[in-house]
């Protein structure tokens, strides 16, 4: 597990061992799934739980907003 991100009371984290599609995992007061491909090209959410929805926005725009960086991070961990 590799933290890769750290804002407004969230932290983005990437399994190592983890599976296609390429995506990360967000812990806030709950935690949430977001594929950083969704199907129009952006990321999408999995599924989330315990998360109430102003996090659960907060989460999604941060992942939309580092996409990229994300990315490379997920191409850097998994090749």
């Amino acid at each position: 597990m590799v933290t890769i991100h750290r804002a407004h009371g969230l932290r983005v984290i990437i399994f190592t061992d983890d599976h296609e599609p390429a995506h990360v995992h967000v812990f806030g007061d709950g935690q949430a799934k977001i594929n950083l491909i969704g199907p129009d090209g952006s990321p999408a959410l999995v599924w989330a739980e315990g998360m109430k929805a102003n996090e659960l926005r907060r989460a999604v725009q941060l992942v939309r907003d580092q996409q990229e960086q994300f990315l490379a991070r997920w191409r850097e961990i998994h090749g």
